[in-house]
C-alpha cells in the first residue's frame, strides 16, 4: 500500500514543507508506507501524469495552493484514466473553505483534509493500513505492488463499507456526505522536524516554522482566521537551528506569519543565531516592524551582514485603507525604526506595498509608493490585492466594487477606488521597479535620476510608458542593454546630464560586473588612460597599496581579476573596483579612490 503526497511548486528552488511535515507526523512505523513527489508548475500535463504513474500510488493526496490549482485542476481530470483504482486526497489552503463544491465539482476526488493536516492524515493512513490488512496485504512489505488494487469506486464502498463508514470517524475531513468533527489545533512541539536527510533539499530554499496562527485581522490575508498563535518549545527551536548551522545552510526562511508577534520568543531566536551564527546561514523573517522595541533593533545591528534579511508587509501609509483592511500599525512609528535598522547597514529590509486595496485609488497609491520608497529598502514589493477564499476581503468584495480573476491566483482587476486601466499601468510599473531597482544594478544612477521628477513614482511611471512606447514589454530586452535604454530615458528627461549619466550608469556596472568587454555606452578609453592604467597595475605588482590581497598575481593577472576607470565628475578621478572583497549584503565590488593623473 503506498500513499503518494505530492507537491507541485512554483519553481525548483521551492520545496513544500507540508507534505514532509505530513510524512514526519506519521511516525516512523507508518512513513514506510509514504511516498513524495515534487513537481513544478513549469512541467507538462503529460510529464507530472507519466511521474505520477510510473510511481503506482495506491492512494494520492495533492497540496493545492494559488499557484498550482489551474495546474492540478486539470491533473484531476485525466489521472483516473490513466489509476483508475487510485484514490484522490486534497488538503491546502485552495481547498479547504469550500470543500462540499468542489467534491460535486470533482466527484473523482475521494475527500479534502481541512486545515492543518499532520495528525488528520496520519488517522486517514491508518485507516487506508487497516483495510489492507483485512484484505490480506501484508504491513512487511509495504512496498510491494504486486497485489491487485480493489475495485472500489471512490464514492461507493470498500469491503461494503461506505466513505462515511470508513473515514466519518475521523475529525478534520470533507466527504461528499459533508464535513465531519473539526479538528482541533496541533501542538506545534510535538510535529517531527522535517529536515533529518539534507540531501532532497540541495540548492533548494529551506522552509522553517516556529509558530502557527497571527494576532492581527488583515482582511485579505488567511492567517487572520486563526487568531490564536502556537509557538513551538524555543528549547526544541534552538537544537533544530544548530542543525542547520552545522549543515552550513545557505538560507532558512521562516515561514512564522509575523515572527515578532511574541517579543521573548523572537529575542530567544534572533540571540541564538547571533551568537551561533557559523558566517554562511542566512535566516528570513516576515515581520510587523512598528512594533518592534529598542532591545530587538539594538541585537539586530549586531548582526554579520547577510546573517538575516526582513520583509516587512507595510501594503499602504492611507490611513483610511489601513482601517478598512483591519491592519494594526503606526506608520510613522514604522518609518523611523526601518530607519533605525537601515543605519546598521547589516540586513536586507524588504517592503511590501498591495495595489487594489479598498479606498487606495491611483494618486493615492502613488503617495504610498513613494513613502516606503523613501524608506530606501533593499527591495520594495510591488504586489496586487489577491481576493482569496476564505478571507474576509472575499466576503466584502462586493461592497467594494472589488472586481477580480475567477481563476487562481484571483487578482484584482478594479475595485470602487481604481479602475482595469490603471491597475495595468501598475503591472508596467511593478516590472520597471523590478528591473531597476530591485535588480540592485542602479543604485548610483536612480537616486540622481529621481530628482528630475515630482517623485519616485512618478519616473518609473514615465519609465514605464516609455518601454510601453518603444515596444520593450514586447521584445523584452538584454540585462546588459537595459542600461543604454536606461541612459537614452534619462537624457530624453534631462539632456544637459547626459554624461553625468552615462558615467554613473558605467559606475553601476562595474560596481556589479567584471566585464570582458566594455559597455557599448561607456565613454571611449584615450590612449593616455590605457597608459595610466597599465602603470597603475605594473607598480601595484611591486608595491602593493591598493591590492595587497593579491599578492601572488602579476599585473596583468591584477588587471583583469579587478578594474579600474577614470570618471570625470566633479572631477577627474580613477575608481579602482575590486572583485574579491564584495558587500555581503548586496554583492558590490570594493572600490577605492585613486588620484589623478596616476603619477
Amino acid at each position: 500500500m503506498k500513499f503518494l503526497l505530492t507537491a507541485i511548486n512554483a519553481k525548483f528552488i521551492h520545496s513544500n514543507p507540508a507534505i514532509y511535515s505530513l510524512r514526519a507526523g506519521a511516525g516512523e512505523k507508518l512513513q514506510p508506507y509514504v511516498e513524495l513527489a515534487e513537481f513544478t508548475i513549469n512541467e507538462s500535463l503529460e510529464s507530472i501524469l507519466e511521474g505520477i504513474w510510473k510511481r503506482q500510488p495506491k492512494v494520492i493526496g495533492f497540496s493545492c495552493y494559488i499557484w498550482n490549482w489551474k495546474l492540478i485542476r486539470e491533473i484531476l481530470t485525466e489521472l483516473p484514466k490513466i489509476l483508475p483504482d487510485t484514490e484522490i486526497w486534497l488538503g491546502g489552503p485552495e481547498v479547504t473553505y469550500d470543500g462540499p463544491g468542489l467534491l460535486r465539482e470533482f466527484p473523482q476526488v475521494t475527500g479534502i483534509m481541512v486545515g492543518e493536516g499532520e495528525v488528520t492524515f496520519r488517522e486517514v493512513l491508518e485507516q487506508y493500513l487497516r483495510e489492507a490488512e483485512t484484505a490480506g496485504q501484508s504491513e512487511q512489505q509495504p512496498e510491494s505492488d504486486s497485489t491487485e488494487h480493489q475495485a472500489a469506486d471512490r464514492r461507493g464502498t470498500v469491503a461494503g463499507k461506505s466513505m462515511v463508514e470508513r473515514f466519518g470517524q475521523i475529525p478534520g475531513l470533507c466527504l461528499a456526505s459533508g464535513y465531519t468533527a473539526p479538528r482541533d489545533l496541533t501542538d506545534l512541539t510535538t510535529l517531527p522536524f522535517l529536515y533529518e536527510d539534507m540531501e532532497p533539499f540541495t540548492n533548494r530554499i529551506i522552509y522553517y516554522e516556529t509558530s502557527r496562527g497571527c494576532p492581527y485581522r488583515c482582511s485579505y490575508c488567511l492567517s487572520s482566521i486563526d487568531k490564536k498563535v502556537r509557538l513551538r518549545d524555543i528549547s526544541v527551536v534552538k537544537r533544530e537551528l544548530q542543525f542547520f548551522l552545522d549543515q552550513n545552510v545557505k538560507q532558512v526562511k521562516f515561514i512564522d506569519r509575523t515572527f515578532n508577534c511574541d517579543h521573548k520568543h523572537a529575542m530567544e531566536i534572533w540571540r541564538y543565531i547571533y551568537e551561533h551564527d557559523n558566517g554562511v546561514t542566512n535566516f528570513h523573517f516576515e515581520i510587523s516592524a512598528d512594533i518592534l522595541r529598542e532591545e530587538e533593533i539594538a541585537l539586530l545591528n549586531r548582526f554579520r551582514p547577510g546573517l538575516a534579511q526582513l520583509e516587512i508587509g507595510v501594503q499602504s501609509t492611507n490611513p483610511e485603507t489601513i482601517r478598512a483592511i483591519h491592519r494594526v500599525m503606526d506608520v510613522d512609528k514604522l518609518e523611523k525604526i526601518v530607519a533605525a535598522i537601515h543605519r546598521g547597514q547589516n540586513i536586507h529590509q524588504h517592503l511590501d506595498l498591495i495595489a487594489g486595496l479598498p479606498y487606495e485609488d491611483y494618486e493615492s497609491f502613488g503617495r504610498s509608493f513613494d513613502r516606503v520608497y523613501g524608506m530606501q529598502p533593499e527591495q520594495l514589493q510591488l504586489g496586487f490585492l489577491k481576493v482569496l477564499k476564505g478571507s474576509d476581503m472575499h466576503v466584502h468584495a462586493q461592497e467594494y466594487g472589488i472586481r477580480y480573476l475567477e481563476q487562481p491566483p484571483y487578482e484584482v482587476l478594479y475595485t470602487n477606488w481604481i479602475s482595469y486601466g490603471e491597475i495595468r499601468r501598475l503591472k508596467r510599473i511593478e516590472e520597471m521597479v523590478e528591473l531597476y531597482y530591485n535588480s540592485g544594478q542602479f543604485t548610483h544612477t536612480l537616486p540622481v535620476l529621481e530628482k528630475a521628477y515630482p517623485g519616485p513614482f512618478a519616473m518609473y511611471e514615465a519609465l514605464a510608458d516609455y518601454y510601453q512606447e518603444q515596444g520593450y514589454f514586447t521584445n523584452s530586452p538584454a540585462r546588459a542593454y537595459r542600461y543604454q535604454i536606461l541612459l537614452e530615458f534619462a537624457a530624453m528627461k534631462d539632456p544637459a546630464n547626459r554624461e553625468i549619466y552615462r558615467e554613473l550608469l558605467t559606475y553601476d556596472m562595474y560596481l556589479r560586473e567584471n566585464l570582458k568587454s566594455r559597455p557599448a555606452f561607456a565613454a571611449e578609453i584615450t590612449e593616455e588612460e590605457k597608459q595610466d592604467i597599465r602603470r597603475f597595475y605594473q607598480t601595484e605588482e611591486h608595491e602593493r597599496h591598493y591590492l595587497s590581497a593579491y599578492d601572488q598575481y602579476d599585473w596583468k593577472q591584477l588587471s583583469r581579476m579587478t578594474h579600474l576607470e577614470l570618471f570625470r565628475y566633479p572631477e577627474p578621478h580613477y575608481v579602482l573596483f575590486d572583485y574579491q572583497e564584495r558587500n555581503p549584503l548586496n554583492y558590490e565590488a570594493k572600490v577605492q579612490v585613486i588620484g589623478y593623473p596616476i603619477l
